[in-house]
């Protein structure tokens, strides 16, 4: 909402000396968000003065453009008689909307109009121009392309400072005004406020009442409870052909909207000031009553913006005999709009609901100024002294006269009650406020108070809808008491909790692989069925269990994603459109499976704590949301250099990410070729756990597919995990193995296997027939040649053997090792390589 300040300063008794920043900084300590102090018509300096023009000559020049040159009686800065000519200025114009006897707009040598346009004298067409007769447009007025602006004729002097006369130079305050202060998106609601934050007293243009049902003026039926208020008067003799006064279209176009007429000008300043819109009908193109009513299906209007709009049952609408003439709350319709020979006027001040207007206005696709107070919530209260404003203005400025015969239906819905503890402010805001000053600032705001004992009746004004909860009233009394005079008292944690072991858990995890050289990316937890087609996810898989939002920030992302892949597919796509090529980007965050058959979640009252059913209700309805980690790699894992040539990052990068974040909680995972989309056949790994073999995720090659689809590097590799899975299955503090302070004992194996058997099944024969006193084994070669014979591969392993009590004999490791090597001959046919 744009506020100028002389605006503010009719309704609020602002001290003279108060600037738009001052102001904007005490209303800032009241909780309004005051973005900008604008100086309107800054841009426009030197000398701006009135000027009545003497006499013209039309000339036609060689270029076919036909020009005046002008003298103009500026006053004080007429240049001096010579001969018959009288003192005053030659000027040369382009326009020819202005006649002998007008007063007009001068700007004199030395003025300095909007975009930096410097005034000078200068010889032009034959003639030295001393200065410029000035436009709207010109001077930052406005977009009125039809020429010189022409002034009124009411005891205007040449030569007096026009700046004033323009209404041009103004403090303008640009307040964002939040939802639950739609009372603010007017001059009255902000006087109200800069009167209360500066202490001083305010002056309601809000002065009358709404009265009884009437039923004296145009017919008007409410046939829907989201109506339950509407005023009607009528007036007649309205002269089309009036402009707007320079006031009144200055003070609508510093708020933020566009002159248009002076009767729709005036219900737009109306509505600024008083915050209730109003739409003007022209009363010649009615048939019949006014209806308030849903609309009727397959009914259609055509807008004010020239658009057909197909209405939907739940549309409220206005209608005639004829069907809809309006958008209740949101846009009229073009059938009844005002006209240059409209006459007579239908002005209309109704309250609906909120939030029936803000349904129709977002499923139209149709903001207006009205349907974004009404969305907030409008005072009822001041419908009716807002019809009369704008019929006054319509008598004062056009020469109409208001009907005697007026309607009213409805009336004000009635505001709640609510009792509070005169004491509640203090204990909720921490700080010392009397009950007495409690019962002032809430009379302050318009809240009627009753004081019984210690309890506090209140009732809120009606332009404050928002006041229903006794904590609404403890935060407008910490905002007129000033957050900035409140301690802040930061609370004593709880002696004896920390962070849980999942939590312990999940932060080494963190730590290990981002210190392993990955690096953390958050991405939206939003996904599409088409993500997974592209993935190659099959029709009976897990990840297809989605769960679907009910507003979805994009209809083209619609679900809660069931895997972290796509987001770090998208997040490795914007870094190399911008070729950053060597990637490790991981992410942990939750996933979301739905529950089949879960039931609906139900509802619960907001006016206490959900009880026990309830809670368990909700929880049954939840998806599943356990925490996954995964990782995408792509390019160089480590660059080339002095060191040697570049080491590409790819599968094995993929499952080291695995294997670290496992390492970190003291787990180690078994691999074994899978085949599981979106990865290569061939090329994945499933991992599991080494104790209870439970699988806990994939790591491994994308399918080219896959990196056709999304846009990814050629070989880019991932892996995914299910972090919770491993955290659950971490050791606890009681069984992490104390540290043996005994030497290790050396031994290393090769053994020639089959080119098919895994590394995985070897290694995993080894640990089994090694016994307790294997502390490691770890694969450091393979080798294929023709030592070894075709199909097969030679797998070296280093083993260490250490004991907790004692140094091992050469014997007792060479024993280990032989019991190793037979179980793995044993389980994978395995040969001990001996040369």
């Amino acid at each position: 909402m744009r506020a100028p300040l002389s605006w503010l300063r009719e309704h609020a008794a602002l001290p003279e000396e108060l600037g738009g920043r001052h102001l904007a900084e005490a209303l800032i300590r009241a909780g309004l968000e005051v973005e900008t102090v604008e100086q309107a018509g800054a841009d426009v300096t030197g000398p701006l003065v009135v000027g009545r023009v003497l006499s013209y000559e039309n000339e036609k020049h060689s270029n076919g453009k036909v020009i005046r040159y002008c003298r103009l009686d500026v006053g004080e800065h007429n240049d001096p008689a010579d001969g018959d000519q009288p003192p005053s200025r030659g000027i040369v114009c382009g326009a020819h909307n202005f006649q002998v006897g007008d007063l007009v707009v001068v700007a004199l040598p030395g003025a300095v109009l909007p975009g930096e346009f410097a005034i000078a004298a200068r010889r032009t067409y034959g003639h030295v121009s001393d200065g410029m007769i000035c436009s709207a447009r010109e001077l930052g007025l406005g977009d009125d392309h039809s020429g010189i602006m022409v002034l009124p004729d009411d005891g205007l002097v040449p030569g007096q400072d026009a700046a004033p006369v323009l209404h041009l130079r103004d403090e303008v305050l640009d307040i964002a005004v939040t939802p639950d202060r739609g009372y603010c998106l007017s001059i009255r609601g902000l006087a109200r406020e800069s009167a209360q934050a500066t202490r001083t007293t305010f002056t309601d243009p809000v002065d009358r009442p709404v009265p009884a049902e009437s039923t004296a003026g145009w017919a008007v039926s409410l046939e829907s409870p989201a109506a339950p208020l509407f005023v009607a008067v009528t007036v007649r003799g309205v002269d089309p052909s009036r402009p707007s006064p320079r006031w009144l279209a200055r003070r609508v176009q510093l708020a933020g909207m566009r002159p248009i007429s002076l009767a729709v000008d005036i219900t737009n300043y109306v509505m600024l000031q008083t915050g209730q819109p109003l739409h003007a009908y022209d009363a010649d193109r009615l048939n019949g009553g006014i209806v308030v009513r849903e609309a009727r299906a397959g009914e259609k209007l055509t807008t004010l913006d020239d658009i057909v709009r197909d209405l939907d049952p739940a549309d409220l609408v206005i209608a005639d005999d004829r069907g809809p003439i309006g958008l209740a709350g949101v846009m009229g319709g073009e059938s009844t709009e005002l006209s240059e020979n409209t006459t007579t006027i239908v002005i209309e001040a109704a309250n609906f609901d909120a939030m029936t207007i803000a349904r129709t206005s977002r499923r139209q696709k149709l903001s207006s100024e009205a349907s974004r107070r009404f969305e907030r919530g409008v005072d009822p209260a001041a419908a009716y002294a807002a019809a009369h404003r704008a019929a006054d203005l319509l008598v004062e400025l056009a020469g109409g006269t208001v009907a005697a015969e007026e309607t009213v239906r409805g009336a004000v819905p009635t505001q709640p009650t609510q009792t509070i503890d005169a004491a509640l402010p203090g204990r909720v805001l921490g700080t010392e406020v009397p009950a007495e000053q409690v019962v002032e600032l809430l009379t302050l705001i318009g809240v009627d108070v009753g004081v019984e004992g210690d309890r506090l009746q209140l009732v809120p004004p009606s332009w404050r809808s928002d006041l229903r909860d006794p904590y609404d009233y403890v935060e407008e009394v910490g905002r007129l008491v000033g957050y900035d005079t409140i301690e802040p008292v930061v609370p004593r944690a709880p002696v004896g909790r920390g962070l849980s072991p999942s939590q312990r858990s999940r932060r080494a995890v963190n730590a290990a692989v981002a210190a392993a050289g990955f690096v953390e990316v958050l991405t939206f937890p939003f996904q599409s069925e088409h993500e997974l087609d592209q993935l190659g996810v099959e029709r009976d898989d897990s990840r297809r269990q989605l769960v679907r939002l009910a507003n979805p920030l994009s209809e083209t992302h619609p679900y809660l994603r069931t895997t972290l892949l796509p987001g770090l597919f998208a997040a490795m796509v914007r870094n190399t459109s911008r070729s950053n090529d060597d990637l490790a980007l991981y992410e942990s965050g939750s996933v979301f499976y739905a529950r089949p058959g879960a039931p609906a979640a139900p509802r619960p009252a907001v006016a206490g704590r959900p009880g026990d059913d309830e809670l368990a209700a909700l929880n049954a309805a939840l998806a599943d949301q356990p925490r996954h980690l995964a990782v995408v790699l792509a390019g160089n894992w480590l660059p080339k250099g002095w060191q040697g040539e570049a080491i590409r990052a790819g599968w094995q990068h993929a499952v080291a990410f695995a294997e670290t974040a496992a390492q970190a909680v003291g787990l180690r995972l078994q691999r074994r070729s899978a085949d599981v989309a979106p990865w290569h056949p061939g090329r994945c790994a499933e991992l599991s756990l080494a104790d209870s073999h439970q699988v806990i995720g994939f790591a491994g090659e994308l399918h080219p597919e896959v990196c056709r689809s999304f846009g990814l590097p050629p070989r880019s590799a991932a892996a995914e995990i299910d972090l919770d899975a491993l955290v659950a299955a971490a050791p606890g503090a009681g069984e992490v193995a104390a540290i043996s302070s005994f030497p290790v004992a050396k031994e290393d194996v090769a053994l020639i296997v089959d080119e098919e058997v895994p590394a995985a099944a070897v290694e995993a024969a080894l640990r089994s027939g090694a016994g307790a006193l294997l502390e490691s084994v770890r694969l450091f070669d393979i080798f294929r040649g023709p030592q070894i014979g075709e199909g097969k591969k030679s797998l070296a392993f280093a083993l260490r053997f250490r004991a907790p009590d004692r140094t091992l004999t050469d014997g007792e490791a060479a024993a280990a090792r032989d019991a190793a090597v037979d179980a793995a001959a044993a389980a994978t046919g395995a040969v001990q390589r001996t040369e």
